[in-house]
């Protein structure tokens, strides 16, 4: 009998070992600064450009800041490497899970990506440095080379819509797993959370690795509210040694 497969659903809890801070945490960004949200939310981005203005300040901070994948995106990888199947289904854009050594084929980002630049228009792509290299040359909001449009990250905004070709690989992935490990994530963004509740359904044990409560905890078979950077580690080795 072959090893399970293994889901690694990842939220921002998984990237503040990082530096790059998550949202609804105790500590998280809109707690701290509520106004923050309008900078990821479609509408207040394409209806002024003071707003995008500071969209792209904050990129370019935490771009400075380069953050390096932590211990729990190292053991992720570290798990696909001794040979057992892993799939990782991100709700983060940082990219940190392909640095960190998971083969880009098995990380489905439903949010996008931060690496990459799009044109809301004509949908022209270019890099995130290069996007930044003429913001830092002057150009506070630019707009697209090829039409003029707006540009954005190549990022799921609030307000915009998922892929839908990346979420049905996820809840592919949701219900063909045998253990399902959601890690720092609250599980209230739908239709993401839901692929917890999919995957428990389908039979696979669920294992929930987050500080706070979230609404999928009844529905798990282990709960860890350890610290991530040291508790996934120690889980994923157990996992793995489970399966050998």
């Amino acid at each position: 009998m072959g090893k399970p497969l293994v889901a690694v659903f990842s939220g921002a809890g998984m990237s503040t070992d990082s530096g790059i801070p998550d949202y609804r945490g105790p500590q998280g960004l809109w707690r701290r600064e509520p106004d923050a949200e309008k900078l990821v939310t479609y509408a207040y981005y394409m209806a002024d450009p003071e707003i995008r203005r500071r969209s792209w300040l904050m990129r370019a901070e935490l771009r400075a800041a380069a953050p390096r994948p932590n211990a729990a995106h190292l053991a992720v990888a570290e798990l696909e490497r001794g040979g057992t199947p892993v799939r990782v289904i991100t709700q983060n854009v940082d990219g940190l899970h392909q640095l960190a050594g998971m083969p880009a084929r098995k990380v489905f980002e439903l949010h996008g990506t931060a690496r990459a630049v799009v044109c809301t228009d004509c949908r022209a792509r270019t890099t995130l440095d290069e996007a930044l290299a003429r913001v830092a040359a002057g150009e506070p909001d630019p707009a697209c080379l090829t039409c003029g449009g707006i540009l954005k990250t190549a990022t799921v905004m609030f307000g915009e819509r998922l892929d839908p070709e990346v979420l049905g690989q996820a809840m592919a992935v949701a219900k063909g797993c045998q253990v399902f490990i959601a890690v720092g994530s609250t599980l209230q963004v739908q239709p993401a959370a839901s692929l917890a509740g999919m995957a428990a359904e389908a039979g696979a044990r669920l294992i929930i690795v987050n500080a706070e409560e979230t609404p999928y905890d009844s529905l798990a078979t282990e709960i860890v509210r350890e610290p991530i950077g040291s508790a996934l580690p120690a889980l994923l080795t157990r996992v793995s040694a489970e399966s050998a």
